[in-house]
């Protein structure tokens, strides 16, 4: 979700070594991903780093894996294990140690009354709201926001381009979102008591890929949940409308952290690499993963990593 600031430093031979390693025994893209550890340290030392099921995500547990074991943190790995509910659930109960989360909407899944829209708000008003035994470590530049979409051809037959436009439009409209998205405050719900634009929903469980943007091109939603760093946007050149009512709070990459997990090395070497993230890396990993090449997760990682060595 949002200029890129791309720090070069030589990497060290240790460092760039561990990566090596780690590479070369997981692989990314929800494929069959080897969860054995890499670093040093106890088994109750290892950090296991989970991610929801969309590539995004899958990349960021990548890079928070692979500089914390080039780091010496050992660390296993659980990928694509769901949407929100049950990825908290994990974090719950023990299954995983460490997520990477968007600030505005995890805010609002814990405080759905929260009015904080600014990224320093959010961030701010996100660590009240936490249960005990969570926190969130810094928050990175790099947003990467829910964002509803249409096609160009809608927007100029409609002279739609912001979500207020929307009231103007006669026919009935369905937004194309995952199941979430019917009772999240952002969703359906906001849509209405924020806008007065009334909406059904297709639930589509692809978190705005290729199934969504199949049925926003097909006509089959008239609107789509489809993320801003998402390539698909550009290459099919949809209108991202605008929030001037700011429905849709900023969404900030932060990782989020069993409290237990926090040693003073975790939480180093975790800001270190959100400093570094930005909005445009974002796009730029996102495209290597989604387009031609389809570079795996881990692959991208690495690359981002070897662009940015992190010593905690």
């Amino acid at each position: 979700m949002f200029g890129s600031k791309k720090g070069r430093i030589a990497a060290g031979v240790l460092a760039a070594g561990a990566l090596i390693a780690l590479s070369a025994c997981s692989s990314g893209g929800g494929g069959a991903f080897n969860t054995s550890s890499s670093g040093s340290g106890s088994s109750g030392d290892t950090v296991t780093v989970g991610s929801a099921a969309f590539g995004e995500s899958e990349i960021l547990m990548q890079i928070y894996g692979q500089a914390l074991a080039a780091n010496g943190v050992k660390v296993s790995y659980k990928p694509s294990i769901g949407q929100r509910d049950v990825y908290l659930k994990a974090l719950q109960d023990g299954s995983i140690d460490l997520v990477p989360e968007y600030s505005g909407n995890l805010l609002q899944f814990y405080n759905k009354t929260s009015t904080a829209s600014s990224s320093d708000d959010v961030y701010a008003a996100l660590n009240d709201a936490l249960p005990k035994g969570f926190e969130v470590l810094d928050q990175a530049k790099a947003q990467d926001a829910d964002a509803y979409n249409v096609t160009k051809e809608f927007s100029d037959k409609y002279k739609v381009t912001s979500l207020e436009d929307l009231k103007k439009v006669t026919v009935p409209l369905t937004v194309g979102a995952n199941p979430e998205f019917g009772t999240r405050p952002y969703g359906i719900p906001g849509l209405k008591s924020t806008y007065g634009v009334t909406a059904s929903l297709t639930p589509i469980s692809d978190s705005g890929g290729p199934l969504t943007v199949a049925a926003l091109k097909d006509g089959s939603v008239q609107l789509a949940d489809i993320y801003t760093t998402t390539p698909a946007i550009k290459d099919n050149g949809f209108v991202v409308l605008k929030d001037p009512k700011n429905l849709i709070a900023a969404q900030n990459i932060v990782p989020l952290i069993n409290t237990k997990k926090a040693s003073d090395k975790v939480k180093s070497v975790l800001n270190k690499v959100s400093a570094e993230l930005t909005t445009d890396d974002l796009i730029t990993m996102n495209s290597e993963n989604q387009g031609a090449s389809k570079t795996q997760p881990d692959a991208v990682a690495k690359k981002w990593l070897q662009e940015h060595p992190i010593k905690g």
